[in-house]
């Protein structure tokens, strides 16, 4: 067996994986700066958050608006909304052969009250 010692080393190889991980490193962190990928950071403190009660609006098949359980016009609606605080849950439930405007017109008094947690409950099947 005769062995002779390597005169060069090939270094394309070397070099294909080096650009593959170079191409993942800039992807993954193109990922992370844009905000694409979601990530729930741990709270540090350890005091105890007071749970918000979830506000329900309510459409029955016939259009009228209740709110926690009183009905309600949509103006008189905008008017009960308008002191909450901006993140309270709310929870629409729309009957479904509710008018797709009169769902809207609710929908748009959350938005322009700048809401944004806002869940639509469906039933499951």
């Amino acid at each position: 067996m005769d062995e002779k010692p390597f005169d060069t080393i090939n270094v394309i190889p070397f070099v294909d994986i080096m650009l593959v991980l170079l191409t993942i490193v800039l992807t993954t962190s193109s990922f992370i700066a844009s905000g694409r990928i979601p990530i729930h950071l741990p709270h540090a403190a350890q005091s105890a958050e007071q749970p918000q009660q979830t506000k329900t609006i309510e459409l029955d098949a016939h259009g009228a608006i209740y709110f926690d359980g009183k009905p309600l016009s949509a103006e008189a609606l905008k008017a009960e909304l308008t002191p909450l605080a901006r993140d309270t849950p709310f929870i629409i439930r729309a009957d479904k052969d509710v008018s797709l405007q009169g769902f809207i017109n609710v929908a748009d008094i959350l938005k322009q009250l700048n809401f944004v947690k806002v869940a639509v409950q469906t039933a499951a099947h």
